[in-house]
């Protein structure tokens, strides 16, 4: 995994594990990280964001308990296989990750018509 692909706001309202669980989610979902990539270990991330290990370790036990990523000793951890698609998305995961999204859009200091007009262009592909 490339530096800089993960940011966290630390003056987000969104906690900065939900951040990085969130951003590493879209990553493996959309394909940017493939399986069998390696993650950096946590306290390698953690030195890199200027964060806690802890906080960078509950990010990774969530995306494992999602079975979005695998730690094996020794093999550090690397993307899984893409489990099969739900038959519908978790309106808790999609709150998350649209959480995230807006308050790193606001960061920029966009509107809400931006952000909205952003997610509507995105949908489009």
């Amino acid at each position: 995994m490339s530096g800089g692909v993960v940011r966290v706001d630390t003056t987000s309202p969104v906690p900065p594990y939900e951040q990085i669980r969130a951003q590493l989610a879209a990553l493996i979902t959309t394909g940017r990280l493939a399986e069998n990539d390696r993650l950096p270990t946590v306290r390698q991330l953690a030195a890199d964001l200027g964060l806690a290990a802890g906080t960078v370790a509950r990010a990774y036990r969530e995306l494992e308990a999602a079975s979005l990523i695998r730690t094996r000793r020794g093999a550090g951890t690397r993307v899984a296989p893409l489990p099969a698609p739900a038959a519908r998305p978790d309106p808790a995961e999609l709150a998350a990750l649209a959480r995230v999204f807006v308050a790193q859009a606001r960061t920029l200091g966009a509107t809400e018509d931006e952000v909205v007009s952003a997610v509507r262009a995105a949908l489009r592909g």
